[in-house]
């Protein structure tokens, strides 16, 4: 499993996926930021896909950079060349035709002592303005395999972030 990961790191195609962080706290799976990603819909006719049912899921990049959702499939799609993550499907709205995605890197692990921080200095607003600080994850994607390796807030990685945050109080 970890010489796939490392594999997919080496060899894949990197994306950048906006991100809310959150921090819940897992006893069992040690400290972590649980990620809520803004793709995590998709528009769709098709209201027969099943809680937990295997997706692909087609991205492209936007003109500001960030992944989006080209289409869903229940199979590989032989004619589509964007890159694909497997996920699982969510619930599905009726109202308004959209499928909810279970992303499957949500969770990014860091130091006991920061993850809370992290939460915190990425929730809060800007000095200037009240918009939240750009805070994207960066994913490898290979052949239907996805691995995080990393969160940036306004461009710097979280931990570093949050290390000269804390400097600052």
């Amino acid at each position: 499993m970890i010489l796939n990961q490392e594999s997919v790191l080496k060899y894949g195609t990197i994306y950048k996926f906006k991100t809310q962080p959150m921090d819940p706290s897992d006893p069992f799976k040690g400290k972590y930021i649980n990620l809520n990603y803004e793709i995590d819909t998709f528009k769709t006719p098709d209201s027969s896909w099943q809680r937990n049912e295997t997706i692909y899921v087609y991205i492209e990049t936007d003109s500001l950079g960030y992944s989006k959702i080209d289409q869903i499939s229940r199979t590989i799609l032989d004619d589509n060349k964007n890159d694909y993550f497997l996920a699982k499907a969510g619930w599905y709205s009726k109202f308004d035709h959209k499928l909810n995605i279970k992303i499957p890197f949500n969770r990014f692990y860091m130091e006991e002592t920061k993850a809370y921080d992290a939460e915190v200095v990425t929730n809060r607003p800007q000095n200037t303005t009240d918009s939240l600080l750009t805070t994207y994850a960066l994913v490898y994607v290979k052949e239907g395999e996805a691995v995080l390796n990393d969160v940036l807030v306004d461009g710097m990685s979280i931990k570093d972030f949050v290390e000269r945050e804390s400097e600052k109080h």
